[in-house]
């Protein structure tokens, strides 16, 4: 078992960052609810506890026995957790007086605590609270402040355990790397082993013993997940693995071919199937986004149903699942809400009798491209911006038609094209076109048209839990609408979407 760091989450957004920063120092991390502890085994080294939306005033604020942790672990409270161990250990933590959000600068630094080695005396650093810890308990010592809040950081004599009320783990906190790096290898001795290369091997070592003989089936999406996930099981089992990669008729213009050939160069086994007549009658005259997604899902299980019975001996299903989505299941408050229904593989029913393999839950996006890299996988699939489950079936607003289709692949070609032309496509985090339910006047040559509207979207994020737009030069957005207009019939206006997530979404339905 490799050696980890525990995040124990209380709620916060920022909580997959820490792990995610945990992750780029090469140190194996794992966040659990603080309700649903895990044995502590002699394998984890160190305990991080999160930031939280509640207050430790709260009645029902999330609350935690520290006592099989302190003292006997390295200890970490981040903004939450710091509050938490001040109250429960005697302390005073109340609102402030002076609520600090965004940045700030740490005006005094006691740079002999481990936890500040080497770090800077005005170092910026990002808050988020609303409380502040008043006065300490016996035996804690403050070391770090701000202008504001005079307990930014704090360490126990003669205890590996530290609180701060300041999240390392957003890029606007400058030094957090630092901080993060003393604590999980200085301070826990993490011996920064878990790299892409031992992670390969120790997967397709559990992989060959997990599925032995047996044969597995897979469905692909020719996106880097599924992919990389594919690779790692063909690496284990070799032709014991059959893929799929079903033509939706959603998919963008070449896409079935190209991925097609490109999956052959990667010595997949990959059944093509062309169902987009069956997509085209089961999305016939739905507009909701629901709806849409909904058919498509039971449509691909369909699809999919029937193409795994033609295999013999199945008996399990391979899954490009991610870490994000294991968090997500097992979350502090349970599923969140539903923004959008997720077209995955992962809703096969329970008919298909099917065990699943997901080679790579423990990691995050990132994680999954330097696997990716590390398996030799080409450039074009793992530098591949995400693409919807449904394809341009929620980039279509409206009921979808076979003609829609088609002139969404039209545009989004040229639009995705020319990013590439441009040098600007490994810019841009996510890139797409929307086919509005909306027609505009427009004048080609002396004779008025009422054509459709195409909205341009191109979006720069890290995780895709937040995003802003980009800021694609004009003559760049100029040529290719100029482009659009003249070469797509049917289109005589385009549209660039300057909205951030939060409040909008990166797809428009």
């Amino acid at each position: 078992m490799a050696e980890q760091i525990l995040i124990l989450d209380f709620g916060s957004q920022y909580t997959q960052l820490i792990a995610r920063r945990v992750r780029e120092l090469d140190v194996y991390c794992e966040i659990h609810p603080y309700n649903k502890i895990p044995p502590i085994t002699s394998d984890i080294k160190g305990v991080i506890l999160s930031g939280s939306p509640c207050s430790v005033k709260d009645s029902d604020a999330p609350d935690l026995d520290l006592s099989p942790l302190r003292g006997k672990l390295p200890l970490l409270g981040v903004c939450y957790g710091a509050q938490l161990m001040a109250q429960k250990f005697g302390g005073e933590v109340k609102p402030s007086d002076t609520r600090e959000y965004g940045r700030a600068r740490l005006s005094y630094l006691d740079t002999h605590s481990p936890l500040l080695k080497e770090m800077t005396h005005d170092s910026q650093v990002w808050m988020s609270h609303g409380d502040t810890i008043k006065e300490l308990p016996e035996g804690f010592d403050i070391i770090a402040s701000t202008q504001n809040v005079k307990v930014a950081a704090y360490q126990v004599q003669g205890e590996e355990t530290f609180g701060i009320q300041f999240h390392p783990e957003v890029t606007h906190s400058e030094e957090g790397k630092n901080l993060l790096r003393n604590f999980v290898v200085q301070i826990c001795d993490c011996a920064q082993d878990w790299t892409s290369d031992v992670f390969i091997d120790a997967t397709v070592a559990s992989l060959k013993e997990s599925i032995g003989k047996d044969r597995v089936v897979m469905g692909l999406s020719g996106g880097v997940d599924s992919s990389v996930a594919a690779t790692l099981i063909h690496r284990a089992i070799g032709d014991q693995l059959t893929c799929v990669f079903v033509d939706n008729g959603l998919l963008r213009k070449n896409e079935f071919e190209e991925v097609l050939d490109s999956y052959k160069g990667m010595g997949l086994n990959v059944i093509g199937v062309d169902a987009k007549q069956k997509f085209y009658d089961a999305l016939a005259g739905i507009s909701d986004p629901e709806g849409k997604r909904k058919a498509i899902g039971k449509t691909f299980i369909e699809v999919f149903d029937d193409e795994a019975h033609k295999i013999k001996d199945v008996k399990w299903l391979g899954q490009g699942t991610i870490y994000p989505d294991v968090i997500e299941s097992v979350s502090v408050n349970g599923p969140s809400a539903t923004i959008k229904s997720h077209h995955n593989v992962g809703g096969l029913p329970d008919f298909m009798k099917l065990k699943v393999v997901e080679p790579l839950n423990t990691l995050f996006k990132d994680g999954v491209r330097e696997v990716g890299k590390a398996l030799g996988i080409a450039d074009t699939i793992i530098g591949r911006h995400p693409f919807p489950g449904p394809g341009l079936g929620i980039r279509i607003l409206g009921d979808i038609t076979a003609e829609k289709v088609q002139t969404l692949q039209e545009v989004d070609h040229i639009f995705i094209q020319g990013l590439k032309d441009a040098d600007l496509y490994d810019d841009v985090w996510q890139a797409g076109s929307m086919l509005l339910p909306v027609q505009s006047v427009g004048v080609m040559g002396d004779e008025r048209t009422y054509e459709r509207v195409v909205a341009l979207r191109a979006v720069s994020s890290v995780d895709g839990m937040t995003a802003d737009w980009v800021h694609l030069p004009y003559d760049f957005l100029g040529k290719v609408s100029n482009d659009i207009i003249n070469k797509v019939k049917g289109v005589n206006r385009v549209v660039y979407d300057i909205s951030s997530k939060p409040p909008a979404t990166i797809e428009w339905e």
